[in-house]
């Protein structure tokens, strides 16, 4: 289950950006996971709680916005958001799609004290 080390990397990005902050607590952690990311949220949140006892994060509130897939056909142009693996366009059903957004996790933003 990879997720635990993605947890643990994402609980030393915030403690890295706590202390440039000179922040002593971490009160939400708000990130964005890509359909596509491979992280599966409900073992994400499960790590997140045990991992974050003793860190800066501890009382933090854990925050997953599900980005979908966002894709662009490179015939007609199209952009669109689709929830499932769907590599051709919905509008000319061109099988020439390049993806803008989905596949990657990110720390959107952190509050702290």
């Amino acid at each position: 289950m990879h997720e635990y080390s993605v947890v643990q990397a994402l609980l030393n990005q915030c403690e890295e950006h706590a202390e440039k902050n000179n922040a002593t607590k971490v009160n939400k952690v708000i990130t964005k996971i890509g359909v596509m990311s491979g992280i599966e949220p409900q073992l994400l949140q499960t790590a997140f709680d045990t991992f974050k006892e003793g860190t800066i994060c501890e009382n933090a509130e854990f925050i997953q916005n599900i980005q979908k897939l966002k894709l662009e056909c490179k015939e007609c142009g199209n952009v669109f958001e689709v929830d499932e693996v769907r590599y051709f366009c919905l509008k000319c059903e061109s099988l020439k799609v390049k993806v803008l957004d989905g596949e990657d996790m990110f720390l959107m933003s952190l509050e702290m004290e």
